[in-house]
C-alpha cells in the first residue's frame, strides 16, 4: 500500500475487513489496462453501487432534518451535492486523488485532478465502504464529508430565496453581484437547464433543472455552501 493510499485510510477513519475493495475502489481502467494479466477489474462497477447510496444518503438526511421542504427543494438539495463538481471537491480534500491506481498516460495528462476521475472514484470508495461494513458504515463517511454542505443547501432552501442570498453577500463582500451562465439540452417537451454561477470571477457552484430559475436556484445554493465554509473531511469520518 502507498503512502497515499494509507493516509486516505487514516482520513477516512474506518478500517477495512476485505482490503481488496478499498484497492480495487482505487484502480482507474487506464491503469487495469497497463496490468500484464490483462483482467485486473476497474472500479467503475463499484462507482455504480456508491452512486446510489451517496444519492441514498444525501436524500434520506435531508428529508428527516428538513421535513418542512417539499419534494422539489429536496430534489435541488440532492443534485446541488450529488454532482460531478460537489463531489470531486470533497474528493480533492480527502486526498483521494494521490492515492488513485493510474495508468502512465493518465497520470501524465493530470489524471489525479480530473474531476469526473475524482468524482467517481469517491464513488467507487464509498461502494467499497458499503459493502464492506454495511449502510450505516458508508452513511457516517459520507454525512461526515457532505453533511455540512448538504445543511447549508438545505438551510438556505428552507428559509431563504439562494439567489437573493447570494446576491446581497456578493454585494456585502465584493461590491458586485453573481452572474450566471445558462445551458441546455433535450427536446422542447423534456427540456433540462444548467447554470454555472461566478462571483468575483471565481466560479463556486453548478446546478441543474427544468427551467431556468431551477438550475440558478440549485447553483445558487452549492454557493452559498461553498462560502460557508464546506466541509472537514477530518472531521466526523
Amino acid at each position: 500500500m502507498t503512502d497515499a493510499a494509507a493516509s486516505l485510510l487514516e482520513r477516512l477513519g474506518y478500517v477495512f475487513t476485505d482490503r481488496s475493495l478499498f484497492r480495487l475502489a482505487l484502480a482507474h481502467r487506464s491503469w487495469c489496462s497497463e496490468q500484464e494479466e490483462g483482467d485486473e477489474p476497474s472500479n467503475e462497477r463499484l462507482e455504480f453501487l456508491g452512486d446510489a447510496v451517496v444519492g441514498l444518503v444525501v436524500a434520506e438526511h435531508a428529508f428527516r432534518q428538513f421535513p418542512d421542504l417539499p419534494e422539489g427543494d429536496l430534489t435541488d438539495v440532492r443534485k446541488s451535492v450529488v454532482n460531478a463538481g460537489a463531489l470531486a471537491e470533497v474528493a480533492a480534500e480527502l486526498g483521494l486523488g494521490p492515492a488513485l491506481l493510474l495508468g502512465k498516460g493518465e497520470d501524465g495528462a493530470g489524471g489525479r485532478t480530473k474531476q469526473s476521475i475524482l468524482a467517481d472514484a469517491f464513488e467507487a470508495l464509498v461502494g467499497a465502504l458499503y459493502l464492506d461494513g454495511g449502510l450505516p458504515v458508508a452513511r457516517r463517511v459520507v454525512l461526515g464529508l457532505l453533511g455540512p454542505r448538504i445543511d447549508a443547501i438545505a438551510a438556505g432552501a428552507a428559509v431563504h430565496d439562494a439567489k437573493t442570498a447570494l446576491q446581497e453577500l456578493g454585494v456585502q463582500r465584493h461590491g458586485v453581484g453573481p452572474v450566471y451562465r445558462i445551458a441546455q439540452e433535450g427536446p422542447d417537451h423534456d427540456r433540462r437547464f444548467f447554470a454555472t454561477v461566478t462571483l468575483a470571477g471565481e466560479e463556486l457552484g453548478r446546478g441543474e433543472g427544468r427551467s431556468k430559475k431551477q438550475a440558478q436556484q440549485a447553483a445558487a445554493r452549492m454557493a452559498l455552501a461553498r462560502l460557508s465554509g464546506g466541509s472537514d473531511p477530518a472531521g466526523d469520518a
